[in-house]
């Protein structure tokens, strides 16, 4: 049986709906009323990180599990690894993030993913490692904006980053947990290509038919902007990120992708066509209503915060 934890997250979401027919199935999530997608014959089951008797329930008979994480700082993955050994679970997958290799990564954020890689490969099971760039997915954030000012907004609009379908991410991993041959890996994952925010706004804009605005935020916007949602020391982990990306830390494109499914990685061309209706504004009412619709109050939209530049950690769409 395979296991599948982080199952309402981006990555673990992808991967539950493509898990092949016939393969047993049990996901773990805290709150299991919102895992959407899950495939014919799948158990759901409620588990904690923090609580070790609901990870022995959701491990017993599992022989391979995928391991996610998110609460940065914390023991997460050495309680879940310690919880794996004590079921006799043969295998871990774990969703890591590219960053751990760069030795000018000294952030709070990238300190707990080489923390939780070493818990992993000291436990004593098979284990792979799976290590995406930021998730395409990312400039979501962006989506708002789009909508009601055709704007993007972003921190270091023509620093270049090789981000990641996390389609792309969760077919590797589907492979790695249904085949054998992948024990003591780790997989860089990268996208085709390195693309910029100002790119990424470019390519967007043609698929609308309409022209989008850029507009770069400064360091201080974009650590306000971030600080308003994380705790502070993750707010500055990201902003330090996207300085490594702007120096080029990120530009790298693996073929991995490739190598491990037999498919070329999709573009970020390729994911913007296949999510455009998140940024397309709604169709204005037909007929009369039309003219007599009041214009909305208060002026345009307030400003969106920058995309996520980092991966793991505390937002399960980033990619680092």
């Amino acid at each position: 049986m395979i296991l599948v934890t982080g199952a309402t997250g981006t990555v673990g979401g992808e991967v539950v709906r493509r898990l092949p027919a016939g393969v047993r199935v049990r996901i773990m999530a805290r709150d299991p009323g919102r895992v959407t997608g899950a495939p014919a014959g799948a158990q759901t089951v409620a588990g904690d990180h923090e609580d070790p008797g609901s990870l022995a329930r959701a491990l017993a008979g599992v022989g391979t599990a995928f391991l996610v994480t998110t609460r940065v700082g914390g023991g997460d993955d050495a309680a879940f690894v310690a919880a794996a050994r004590r079921a006799g679970v043969r295998r871990v997958v774990k969703l890591s993030a590219a960053a751990v290799l760069d030795p000018g990564a000294g952030d709070v954020i990238t300190c707990w993913q080489r923390a939780a890689e070493e818990e992993v490969r000291g436990c004593g099971l098979e284990w792979t490692l799976l290590r995406p760039r930021a998730f395409m997915s990312n400039s979501l954030a962006w989506a708002a904006s789009v909508r009601g000012e055709r704007t993007v907004r972003a921190l270091y609009g023509t620093s270049p980053h090789a981000c990641v379908d996390p389609r792309d991410v969760a077919e590797v991993a589907v492979r790695v947990l249904t085949e054998e041959g992948h024990a003591g890996r780790a997989y860089t994952l990268t996208g085709p290509q390195a693309v910029t925010a100002v790119g990424q706004s470019e390519v967007l804009g043609r698929l609308l038919g309409v022209p989008l605005r850029f507009v770069e935020l400064s360091p201080d916007q974009a650590r306000a902007a971030w600080a308003r949602r994380y705790p502070q020391p993750v707010a500055e982990a990201l902003l330090e990120s996207a300085g490594r990306q702007r120096a080029g830390a990120k530009a790298r494109v693996e073929d991995t992708v490739r190598e491990v499914t037999g498919r070329r990685a999709r573009s970020f061309a390729q994911w913007a066509a296949d999510h455009l209706e998140a940024f397309a504004p709604p169709a204005p009412p037909a007929g009369p209503a039309a003219a007599a619709a009041p214009a909305p109050p208060g002026g345009p939209a307030a400003p969106a915060g920058p995309a996520v530049p980092g991966e793991g950690g505390p937002v399960r769409s980033q990619g680092r």
